[in-house]
């Protein structure tokens, strides 16, 4: 008994070692192996699609993996270049801009104080210097760390690769690890499933839809730094709550100070567009799908982009999700959780 329960213990040992130096070993592209597994789970639909008509698992993947590569590298490479020429140009702006005057002829009321408008200028000055020095870094360490971003994406295309092809099979094997009854162990995968659902497509993919309907006024109508704008109004489309209005209603402002009424009139039928998609559409796109509460999903991506970076703010609403989804499971009451809300419930009048 005594020789058996070492073995357990020396068994249970060398299992935790082994998982701490694996995930020392992963640790410098975990990140890029879960954005693999992310992308896997976005093109699974059009993959299965894919693959009903070629019948061949490695060649599906593969298609996919190009068609990928082709959405990723091209926009790249064409708009990098501008991307960074329109920071620049925004750097250099907000060296000069006058942030106070438009403000006064806006609000004249509460900005009759001049050492009111001097400190609310100051503070404009110093939060737009420092989102501006932030782009900029972020740029010149996209240039100066290439060949470690090239590394991760090849990783990312692997994991994306072998994901897509042997999703069912990684599925299976994660369902042998959980230590849950069958019932309990179905019941988690389909919430996790839809809520996954929920997140990326409901949230991210739809909330850069969001953005790119704002982009397209940005472009259609002249508007200076329209591709800087447009990533502005995308990262803001992804963040429940906040939405793409913080992006396009500045915009529209701007416009309408510069005398530009086309321009503004435009700007705010397209940004209306967009807010429509954000509260009609994404609704209905999620409606037979468990769902999790906005705020839940916003807390998860703004401690996921501080945890984790920029992927964070997929990763933070999942991890939360996936926790809410183990204690609604075990809670297994009647009444309606407050944080998920299951396909079948109805909302309260």
């Amino acid at each position: 008994m005594e020789e058996q329960y070492l073995k357990r213990f020396a068994t249970g040992g060398i299992l935790i070692v082994l998982m701490i130096l694996s995930y020392f070993l992963l640790k410098p592209f975990l990140m890029a192996v879960f954005f693999g597994i992310v992308l896997a789970f976005i093109f699974t639909p059009l993959y299965s699609k894919l693959k009903k008509i070629i019948k061949s698992k490695n060649l599906s993947s593969t298609i996919i993996v190009i068609i990928l590569a082709i959405i990723v590298i091209v926009p790249l490479w064409f708009l990098t270049p501008m991307l960074v020429k329109e920071s620049i140009n925004i750097f250099m702006s907000s060296q000069q801009i006058d942030l106070v005057t438009p403000l006064k002829s806006i609000f004249p009321s509460i900005f009759s104080s001049e050492q009111f408008s001097n400190e609310i200028g100051s503070i404009l000055y110093s939060f737009i210097n420092k989102i501006t020095n932030s782009i900029m870094n972020i740029l010149s360490n996209l240039i100066l760390n290439f060949p470690t971003l090239f590394l991760e994406f090849l990783v990312t295309i692997f994991t994306f690769f072998f994901v897509l092809r042997d999703g069912d099979k990684l599925v299976s094997y994660l369902q042998s690890l959980l230590p849950f009854s069958k019932e309990i162990e179905k019941k988690i995968f389909k919430s996790s499933k839809d809520i996954t659902f929920s997140v990326l497509y409901g949230q991210v993919v739809l909330g850069i839809f969001q953005g790119v309907i704002v982009g397209i006024a940005f472009f259609a109508f002249g508007v200076p730094n329209a591709l800087f704008l447009t990533l502005l109004a995308a990262l803001a489309g992804i963040f429940p709550i906040i939405g793409t209005a913080i992006v396009w209603v500045p915009v529209a402002i701007y416009l309408l100070v510069m005398g530009e009424a086309w321009p503004t009139f435009g700007v705010i039928i397209f940004g209306v567009m967009s807010s429509i998609l954000e509260n009609v559409v994404k609704p209905i796109f999620v409606a037979h799908r468990t769902k999790v509460h906005s705020a839940i999903i916003l807390l998860g991506m703004i401690g996921g982009l501080f945890l984790f970076g920029f992927l964070g703010i997929v990763l933070g609403p999942l991890i939360l999700s996936y926790l809410l989804i183990i204690l609604e499971t075990y809670r297994n009451k009647k009444i309606p959780g407050v944080f998920i809300e299951e396909p079948n419930q109805k909302k309260s009048k």
